[in-house]
This record gives structure tokens, C-alpha cells and sequence, in this order.
């Protein structure tokens, strides 16, 4: 699907993709860096921080007999190098970290060939990372673009959280991947109205924090759990059922002749609690 959308827009100058752990696989990283004249420029986590990694092969002596080598000399574990005291750390600013904000991390890199046995190799440039509050234990990045700077992988990287919170919340609120019907075209026509549902959600109730302020988006909350921002489901999609709810429950006339009458206080209640149940 990568190269196919890579060659859909060759006049773009970079086309990056960035995944989880567990997309970390040679075959796909040396597919999207060796297919195309313009590569598709792939970050991901390292699988694991004892993959092997080696040097470039060293060049080809004249009159050298035998298969060219395609490695050089075996380079230390990530594992190793972030424990090793030597290892030079060099601070980054992220100005998001996983939506907390400006983050400072440190971050040492360079450049390797990771390989195995039958298997294609991958030139890449390696990151890693360790916190100074010591929040989170190092971790490892990977890019195939050698020439591209830590502090941008790490930002790439970072970009992806974003996305992954949001089909999140489409399928565990929305029912994204869970729809019920047979058709292959029904299927295809839900996924696209649920995702625009979520996108209308949250764009109304951002419009209703900047109008009338950050008021306007309650916070549900438990007595054991504090939450500093509000969240699509518990506090967005609320906002939304009962705005709705009230449109059609006090902004009409009554035309029925059995009307029961109830205190306004009672029903804002009644609103406010199926908001959080439904």
C-alpha cells in the first residue's frame, strides 16, 4: 500500500510513514527504501534493543576475489550503548509529548546496518532516547532516511499519537471495525461517516470551549480519577447528546393535549445523567 501511494504522488518530495513496533520488520523497511527512485521514508520503534546491528561493508580491495560482503564489523547493542557512560546525550525540546505539552528528552544517534541471515539489509539511522526524570525507561527509534536529524524523526514519531488516539476513540465509541453488515459497500460507506461523526463531534465542541469559554465543556470526573483535559467521550460526545436533547425537548411548543409538567431542574438532571449512560 506504501509504494502503491508513493507512486500515486511521485512529484512529492518526501513521503514518510510512521508506525508502531510492530511494523519494525527488514523486509518492509528495505521494500519501501530500495523500491522507487523516491523512497518512502519509514520511522518506527525498534522491535528490540539487542537487534543486530553492523557496520557498513568496508570497500572492495582491487583483484579482491570472493562475494562482496555485506556487512562491516558488528556494532554494540542499543542496550548497550544507552547504559554505557561514554555515550554522549544531546537534549531535544518536543513541543508536544504525547499531549503533556513541551517535553525535554535526551536523545543520542548515528547511523548502522541492521541485518540478518537471509534476509535483505537496511541502512538506517538509529535513536535513542531516555528521559531526565527518569518517567520512562530508553527506548530506540529507527528511520531509513540517514540524512534526516534526530529531533525530526522524534517528532514524527511523536505526531503519531494523535492518530492513534483518535480511531481509538472512533472504535471503542463510535463502533469503527465493528459494524454488522454483510455488504462490502455498506462497510466501506460506514467507516468514512463514523470518522466524519467523530470529526463533526469534536470540531463542535472545540467551537463551544473558544465561544463561550472552557466552561461550556464539562469534565465528568470520579472522586478517584482527576482529569486536567476534557475527553471526547465522557465530555465531548455529552456536550453534543445534550444539546440536542434540549433543541427538541424546550424549544417546541407543546401540541399534545396530555402534556405532564415537570420541574425544569428534574429534566436538565435526567439530561445530564443519559448523556454519560447512552
Amino acid at each position: 500500500m506504501l509504494l502503491l501511494v508513493r507512486r500515486w504522488w511521485p512529484e512529492r518530495e518526501k513521503f514518510v510513514a510512521v508506525a508502531d513496533s510492530g511494523y519494525a520488520c527488514i523486509r518492509l523497511l528495505a521494500a519501501c527504501r530500495g523500491f522507487l527512485p523516491k523512497p518512502v521514508t519509514f520511522v518506527t520503534r525498534f522491535l528490540r534493543l539487542d537487534a543486530a546491528l553492523y557496520e557498513p561493508a568496508p570497500p572492495r580491495k582491487p583483484k579482491q576475489i570472493g562475494r562482496p560482503r555485506l556487512k562491516g564489523k558488528r556494532l554494540p547493542t542499543l542496550a548497550a550503548v544507552a547504559h554505557d557512560p561514554s555515550t554522549t546525550w544531546m537534549p531535544v525540546v518536543v513541543a508536544d509529548w504525547y499531549g503533556k505539552g513541551e517535553r525535554t528528552v535526551e536523545v543520542a544517534s548515528a547511523t548502522a546496518v541492521w541485518y540478518h541471515t537471509g534476509l535483505p539489509l537496511v541502512p538506517l539511522r538509529w535513536i535513542l532516547i531516555r528521559d531526565p526524570q527518569g518517567e520512562f525507561a530508553p527506548q530506540a527509534l529507527l528511520c531509513t532516511d540517514l540524512g534526516v536529524e534526530p529531533a525530526r524523526i522524534l517528532s514524527w514519531f511523536v505526531l503519531r499519537w494523535k492518530m492513534e488516539v483518535t480511531f481509538q476513540e472512533a472504535r471503542r465509541h463510535l463502533g469503527v471495525e465493528t459494524q454488522r453488515q454483510w455488504s462490502e459497500l455498506a462497510i466501506r460507506r460506514t467507516t468514512p461517516a463514523l470518522l466524519g461523526l467523530f470529526s463533526i463531534v469534536t470540531l463542535y465542541a472545540h467551537q463551544r470551549m473558544v465561544l463561550q469559554g472552557s466552561g461550556a465543556l464539562r469534565q465528568e470526573e470520579a472522586a478517584w480519577y482527576r482529569k486536567l483535559h476534557p475527553t471526547f467521550f465522557s465530555d465531548a460526545l455529552a456536550l453534543v447528546r445534550r444539546e440536542l436533547w434540549a433543541e427538541g425537548t424546550f424549544c417546541r411548543s407543546a401540541r399534545e393535549a396530555e402534556t405532564v409538567k415537570l420541574p425544569r431542574v428534574f429534566v436538565e438532571r435526567l439530561t445530564e445523567t443519559l448523556c454519560y449512560a447512552a
